[in-house]
């Protein structure tokens, strides 16, 4: 098995922006390929309705604010032409209303052909209301584009819900269906796994990296086409209005590049530590609510709180470091921004004193350049979002390429595979089977048995002498490391999982009950089960005292695990629980090691009736509950020591009759001090 391939050690990671991980994700993304293509399409049309913006303000400065016409002053007596410009504005004689004022002021206006012309400064010297009819049509122009202007903002707006509406739902079935790629991948690994992976490290890949994950799906298309559309969009209508001023603005570019690729080698660090202190959080967090009680027990809250204090500081200086990269690059490039803004100020300002460029030019200049390095600041946040969901994503491919040998393929197997199954079970035999859960430390040594179809045993031994062991090979929740696990001849290996289990019923020596009514509890697994058949589980499994007491009864919910229930309580609804699987060979996992003597006795009773007519395996705690067995298997360090009958090896007063012995001399020792 690899249930630890790449997993543990979560700081040993690849490159973040790993092609392969790209690749790995495409599938995810290519469900939904034409709902990106809709949102590629709309943000196409974004970047041109953001582009056309600032140029129709030039079109209203300079056509109708500040209209204007560049004419070389000619000096009358030599005739030569001198550098200068004369500002004019031109009169269209449309109207008899502009003839009049024309015809009243001759020494202002100079009459070309079908136009007039004033020049800038002697503009001033009409009244109010002359200036209004002769820049009637002016005014006429800026509400027309002042309307055009507002309809494309409203389609900006329409454009950009639209597209952010595709974006977050595409975002949400992509994170919809990983989550449940992971989910569905995690329960289908083996126990082993489970064993040595702290259960928060397993609920932050399920939120958290997903919803990181979720961030980059609807971010990507932004960055990778919006932005970097509007960036070239921006730079050919910067060349395309004045490419000298775009020359000069463009210097600054390769300090922003050098800048950009400082940050991102600066960051990384930072947010990879951040990904992998909130994991060691998560994990500490919920260790510390599952064993609350013995943190209580043993006084442990204060080392427990400086231990979650350390852990959450070294988080704290994590995100610091974050902070500090971000505090240094967002001034940066603020400040070459300025800077290119004033180069185009004071270059395209000279050049508008000039005359060599328009009043309109400089204005939308100016505007383009705030646009140019809007995209250019957002590089933080993207590269935040980026390196935050790369990261989760090595965290979420490293789990979904743990593989072992009951993969989920096993479990979740084609339809057919379940009915491989060799019939009814007639017997189950352990073949030489040894295991260690550590190299080297081996738990079982060369165990062989047999038992028939109908036949109850009993395993019993000192503690860690591999009791429980055996029902987790049984199981498959384990594999051997040598020998075999057969059922009725053929290795457990090479039967579907789902069917082997279906036939199996487990109580275990703590029982496990989910958040939910009692009933559900029973039914579970079971939901076809019909109120008769529910009601005489209730009674074979001595649970309608308890039904009775509650008041709501079957309907009664259960807290996380069933706490709000004594151990023996929940045993029984255990017992419930198998009784509606209706299984061939039910295992009994140290069923009364937790409970009194009178629930023992109640409990005895529902497994007797459970065990009837089926094949049972019994793992004893208490020798108490192996005498009625047909056969009792005596392990010690791995190895069956002795097998036989409760009279048989009492008779040969070997190592279970010692353990005998011992067990009447606690119970004698517990009466005296009573």
């Amino acid at each position: 098995m690899h249930s630890e391939y790449g997993y543990v050690e979560e700081a040993k990671l690849g490159n973040p922006y790993d092609l392969a991980q790209l690749r790995r994700l495409f599938p995810f993304v290519w469900r939904y390929k034409r709902l990106f293509f809709y949102a590629i399409g709309l943000v196409t049309l974004i970047t041109l309705v953001d582009l056309s913006l600032p140029y129709m303000t030039k079109i209203a400065i300079d056509r109708h604010i500040v209209p204007e016409r560049h004419l070389r002053r000619t000096d009358l007596e030599s005739g030569v032409e001198k550098p200068g410009t004369l500002r004019l504005i031109r009169v269209p004689m449309e109207n008899p209303e502009i003839e009049r004022i024309i015809l009243s002021h001759p020494e202002l206006f100079k009459t070309t052909g079908p136009d007039a012309e004033i020049a800038y400064g002697d503009y001033a010297r009409l009244t109010r209301d002359e200036m209004t009819v002769i820049r009637q049509k002016d005014l006429s122009g800026l509400l027309v584009i002042s309307t055009i202007f507002l309809a494309v903002v409203i389609m900006d707006f329409l454009l950009n819900f639209s597209q952010l509406m595709i974006m977050e739902y595409t975002g949400q079935k992509i994170m919809h269906d990983l989550r449940i790629k992971l989910y569905t991948h995690i329960q289908g690994l083996s126990i082993s796994f489970f064993s040595n992976t702290p259960t928060g490290r397993l609920v932050t890949r399920v939120t958290n990296d997903v919803q990181n994950m979720h961030d980059l799906f609807t971010s990507i298309v932004t960055f990778l086409f919006k932005d970097l559309f509007l960036l070239l969009g921006i730079s050919v209508v910067l060349l395309a209005v004045n490419w000298k001023l775009a020359l000069v603005c463009f210097t600054v570019l390769p300090f922003v590049v050098w800048t950009s690729l400082n940050f991102s080698r600066l960051a990384r660090d930072a947010f990879r530590m951040l990904r992998v202190k909130i994991a060691e959080i998560n994990t500490l967090f919920s260790e510390s609510i599952t064993g609350i009680k013995i943190i209580q027990l043993f006084l442990q809250e204060d080392r427990n709180y400086k231990k979650f204090k350390k852990l959450n500081h070294q988080y704290y200086m994590a995100g610091m470091k974050q902070v500090n990269v971000f505090a240094i690059f967002m001034p940066v490039i603020e400040l070459l921004g300025m800077t290119a803004l004033a180069m185009v100020i004071i270059f395209g300002g000279s050049r508008v004193l000039q005359g060599k460029i328009s009043l309109g030019e400089i204005v939308a200049f100016i505007t383009y350049m705030k646009m140019f390095f809007r995209p250019i600041r957002d590089i933080a946040e993207k590269y935040n979002i980026m390196q935050n969901a790369m990261a989760s994503s090595e965290r979420i491919f490293l789990l979904l390429d743990i593989r072992d040998k009951d993969g989920i393929t096993d479990v979740y197997g084609e339809k057919g595979k379940i009915d491989n199954f060799p019939g009814k079970i007639k017997e189950v035999s352990f073949e030489r089977v040894s295991f260690e859960y550590l190299p080297r430390e081996p738990v079982l040594k060369d165990v062989s048995f047999a038992i028939k179809a109908g036949e109850s045993i009993a395993v019993v031994g000192p503690t860690g002498s591999g009791k429980t062991t055996l029902v987790h090979l049984l199981l498959r929740f384990y594999h051997p490391t040598g020998g075999a696990i057969r059922i009725n001849g053929i290795d457990t290996k090479d039967l579907n999982l789902s069917a082997l289990r279906s036939r199996i019923g487990l109580v275990m020596q703590d029982p496990f009950l989910f958040s939910a009514t009692i009933e559900k509890n029973i039914r579970y697994g079971n939901s076809h089960l019909q109120p008769s058949d529910l009601d005489r589980i209730l009674s074979a499994s001595y649970l309608r005292d308890l039904i009775a007491d509650l008041p709501l009864g079957m309907e009664t919910v259960l807290t996380e695990g069933g706490n709000s229930l004594s151990s023996g309580e929940r045993q029984l609804i255990s017992i419930a629980r198998a009784f509606a699987r209706n299984p061939e060979l039910i295992i009994f996992d140290e069923a009364t090691s937790y409970v009194d003597s009178e629930t023992e006795i109640i409990i005895h009773e529902a497994m007797t009736r459970l065990m009837a007519g089926r094949t049972s395996i019994t793992i004893a705690h208490r020798l108490s509950t192996a005498k009625k067995a047909r056969r009792i298997l005596v392990l010690n360090q791995g190895r069956i020591v002795e097998t036989g009958s409760h009279d048989q090896l009492m008779n040969r007063k070997g190592f279970y009759f010692k353990l005998h012995q011992m067990e009447d001399l606690k119970a004698m020792d517990k009466g005296l001090n009573l």
